[in-house]
C-alpha cells in the first residue's frame, strides 16, 4: 500500500510539470480467480475493457501513464456458472520506450468494484466481495508513428476480494488497441 502511495504522489508531481498526451484505449480481458488453497477453482472469462489514459515522458526513454478504465472481470466455475465482477481499474505504469516503438510497463493498479453478478442467483452479489482490489501490472506495448498501438498486460491481484474466506484474488490478462492522440506529440512518445 505505501508502494501505491508512493506511485501516485510521484505521478501527481509528474503530472504538474510536464504536458500530457492523452489517449483511448480498448480490447479484451481473459480473466479467472485464485483461491487460496485450490488449483484451478474457476476457468477463465472472456470480458472487455475500455478507457482513456495520458502519458507523460519523464526522460527520452521513461514514462508515466495512469490509465483509467472500466473492466469486465471475475471467472467461471467448473458448474459452469458465472461470477462477473465489474470495476472501475486505475492503473499507474512505468514505461522504458524503445527508440524501435515497443515499450515494457509496469506498475501498481487500484480497482474499484462497480458491481457483481453470479449467474445463479439473483441481484448484486457484491456485498460477498470488497470494494477495493489492489494489484500489480507488467505489459508489453508496441506504438506506431500513426498513433494506433497494440499491447498486453497481466494484472496480478495483490489483495484478498473475498468477505470472508478462503482469500481470492483476481488475475486478467489484457489484449489492447490504444490510439494516442495530439499529432505534434505522437513521435516524441513513441
Amino acid at each position: 500500500m505505501r508502494f501505491l502511495m508512493a506511485a501516485v504522489l510521484f505521478g501527481t508531481a509528474v503530472m504538474a510539470q510536464q504536458k500530457p498526451v492523452f489517449g483511448v484505449k480498448a480490447g479484451l480481458n481473459v480473466s479467472d480467480l485464485k483461491v487460496q488453497g485450490e488449483n484451478n477453482a474457476f476457468d477463465t472469462k472472456l470480458g472487455l475493457h475500455f478507457g482513456g489514459l495520458a502519458h507523460f515522458h519523464l526522460t527520452n526513454q521513461v514514462a508515466f501513464q495512469p490509465e483509467i478504465q472500466f473492466s469486465a472481470q471475475g471467472g467461471e466455475y467448473k458448474n459452469n456458472d458465472e461470477l462477473k465482477l465489474n470495476y472501475i481499474n486505475v492503473p499507474l505504469m512505468f514505461q522504458y520506450m524503445f527508440n524501435n516503438g515497443f515499450r515494457v510497463e509496469a506498475g501498481p493498479q487500484l480497482g474499484f468494484m462497480v458491481n457483481a453478478e453470479q449467474e445463479n442467483v439473483s441481484g448484486d452479489v457484491g456485498d460477498r466481495y470488497k470494494k477495493v482490489d489492489v494489484g500489480l501490472g507488467f505489459g508489453l506495448n508496441y506504438l506506431s508513428y500513426s498513433g494506433f498501438g497494440v499491447g498486453g498486460r497481466y494484472n496480478l491481484g495483490l489483495s484478498n476480494i473475498n468477505e470472508t474466506t478462503p482469500d481470492i484474488m483476481n488475475r486478467v490478462f489484457q489484449a489492447s488497441v490504444f490510439y494516442m492522440f495530439d499529432n505534434d506529440h505522437k513521435a516524441k512518445s513513441r
